[in-house]
């Protein structure tokens, strides 16, 4: 078989991509291992930038962003203000299990909750509106192209990405061994997938740094207690509240990554983040409900360059991780594939190498933007334990950030314009 594109996953950078380049005249075909309905289950993101709402819209994909999908003018930045509350947390921290049954920050600890408004700052919003919605979208529109998709196949290896005609070979859902020969191969496969593995060790460089803390992340029945998400600096650690629509709430605390989901029943959940939200402050409440999954969730960034090698392209996950603090990962592999289907257009349409050449410099620039507004979002809002390096000192540092970015234009200006995002070709 051969098509122009082999594109190795089906997730929303592979089917986006899939999208957008058979608006642009170029025949494409999906290889995934997973199943049609396992891609379209998957919980991930929930924040959508200005920009890739824009982006989707223009390609026709808009339709249910605009009438399902929660537009947010900005989020709420929260923090426990007290430094007895801080101190007490640091010498709580030797006997972790004992500062669990702690109810609160303590006598004297003031919760002071900012509102910044990304369109006051930089006249742009952003939209609430999950992964598995946009990924359904994605599958509507590859299945009404007609273009032909793998679905759960198996053995995927890449050959001869670095020669003129590079193929894909894997066995098919019946068992069938296939390959597929094309012009480009364009791996959206994930951070576990054959396709950055397939550039040479010589010819790749990656950073990485793994975070001493993770996630518990919950989805709950119950409608949030928020309007727009906030972000909470605790000294027993972050939390979140988030949104999946008007009667879902998706909720978040910190924990350590060998954390045992087992010991957090449904009642320690909600204790923890009743504490570290704010729960009963200045007239605001968290409201319960059941919860329907719960998972831990480490935390990493890791990029890994180039970005093209031969006929090979990365694009998303196999490229690049961010933490979610910053909501950047779903609209990294939208801006990722938006640039590679002009480039692959350009020259498989209209002859033109230009864009093809210069694609990993042009996505990286965005990614190491992004990457770092991750860290920092990360790092500003979440406490690292006495046993692994923190102290009082970096929770003071956190605290003064908080408060500046709060306070001074520029720097509400600054991280608004990173939360809602920078054009695509940034």
């Amino acid at each position: 078989m051969r098509t122009q594109v082999v594109i190795i996953g089906a997730g929303p950078a592979g089917l986006l991509l899939s999208h957008l380049l058979d608006r642009a005249g170029v025949e494409s075909v999906l290889v995934e291992r997973q199943s049609p309905d396992h891609v379209a289950g998957r919980i991930r993101a929930g924040v959508l930038e200005s920009s890739s709402v824009d982006l989707l819209t223009d390609v026709g994909l808009g339709k249910r962003i605009a009438a399902e999908g929660d537009e947010h003018r900005g989020i709420y930045l929260q923090w426990t203000d007290s430094p007895r509350a801080v101190a007490r947390a640091v010498a709580r921290a030797a006997a972790r299990a004992e500062a669990r049954a702690e109810a609160g920050a303590g006598a004297g600890a003031e919760t002071q909750r900012h509102h910044l408004d990304f369109v006051d700052h930089v006249g742009r919003s952003v939209w609430v509106y999950g992964q598995t919605e946009v990924t359904k979208d994605l599958m509507e529109a590859r299945q009404a192209a007609g273009q032909q998709a793998y679905y759960e196949a198996s053995d995927v290896t890449l050959l001869d990405v670095d020669s003129e005609r590079p193929s894909v070979t894997f066995t098919d859902s019946h068992g069938v061994p296939q390959r597929i020969e094309a012009d480009a191969v364009a791996g959206c496969d994930g951070f576990h997938g054959p396709s950055r593995t397939a550039i040479p060790s010589a010819s790749r460089r990656t950073w990485e740094r793994v975070y001493p803390y993770a996630w518990l992340g919950v989805l709950a029945d119950v409608p949030p207690s928020t309007d727009e998400l906030i972000y909470a600096w605790h000294p027993d650690g972050f939390a979140l509240h988030s949104m999946r629509s008007a009667t879902v709430s998706r909720l978040y605390v910190q924990v350590p990554p060998e954390e045992d989901i087992a010991g957090w029943s449904d009642d320690r959940i909600w204790d923890a983040l009743a504490t570290r939200l704010g729960h009963g402050r200045n007239g605001w409440s968290l409201q319960q409900g059941p919860i329907t999954e719960k998972a831990v969730l480490p935390m990493r960034s890791f990029v890994s360059t180039p970005m093209r090698h031969g006929r090979l392209f990365l694009a998303g996950d196999a490229a690049h991780i961010v933490p979610p603090t910053g909501a950047k990962g779903l609209n990294l592999a939208i801006a990722d594939v938006t640039l590679l289907a002009r480039a692959l257009s350009a020259w498989l349409v209209d002859g033109s190498r230009t864009l093809v050449d210069s694609y990993s410099e042009d996505a990286l620039r965005r990614v190491w933007r992004c990457t770092h507004f991750s860290w920092w979002m990360t790092s500003m809002l979440h406490t690292v334990p006495i046993e692994k390096g923190g102290d009082d000192f970096d929770r003071q540092l956190q605290l003064s950030q908080l408060r500046w970015v709060t306070s001074s234009e520029p720097g509400a200006a600054g991280l608004a314009e990173n939360y809602a995002g920078l054009p695509i070709g940034f």
